[in-house]
């Protein structure tokens, strides 16, 4: 007989173990009797909650789009200008509960996952959608009308950041990458009429 209240703890530790097992493997080629081990589930408890592989790794990246949601919202918390908006969202993409080794693993492949499912497609619109709008709502003021084009740049180089942290043989450095995205969003700026 299942143990009443156990399920939501036992969901959060499978999509947990999701995001730990792609990361030791740097790829979706896990399965979900791996997962359910690292979880300490059964794998038949497992296909209970979720159905498929698919679905769990959809569970993992929205919990991880959540994490990254509530940094950024608490990153923006304390930002009394548009230059102190831009510094924040970029700690909170940056920041170690969104740039480790597991996460990074998990985005790559979700960008992959997105080419073929229409579900992972839609939460990365939708992640696409939030990133853009918090840069333009920062930029504008900085830049007016160039905003738009310049959330995009730097958008796509956060992006780009994760993928070749991704591929990188070793651990990534935030720091570097904050320090790299600020340079570049210092140029665009300076370059502004």
């Amino acid at each position: 007989m299942p143990k009443l209240g156990m399920e939501p703890i036992r969901r959060q530790a499978l999509v947990q173990a999701t995001i730990a097992e792609i990361g030791h493997v740097g790829s979706l080629d896990v399965t979900v009797s791996r997962i359910a081990r690292r979880a300490g589930v059964s794998a038949a408890l497992a296909h209970h909650y979720f159905g498929n592989k698919e679905r769990l790794f959809l569970a993992a990246m929205r919990h991880i789009l959540a994490v990254y949601g509530r940094s950024v919202r608490e990153a923006l918390r304390t930002a009394e200008s548009p230059r102190a908006r831009l510094d924040a969202i970029i700690r909170a993409s940056f920041g170690p509960e969104n740039f480790d080794d597991a996460t990074i693993s998990a985005w790559l492949n979700f960008y992959v996952a997105a080419r073929l499912s229409p579900e992972a497609s839609r939460l990365l619109a939708i992640y696409q959608r939030r990133l853009r709008s918090n840069l333009l709502h920062a930029l504008r003021p900085l830049v007016g009308p160039r905003a738009a084009q310049l959330a995009e740049a730097i958008a796509a180089l956060i992006d780009g950041l994760y993928i070749r942290a991704a591929l990188a043989p070793k651990a990534p450095d935030a720091t570097a990458e904050i320090a790299l995205v600020r340079d570049v969003i210092d140029a665009l700026i300076g370059e502004a009429p």
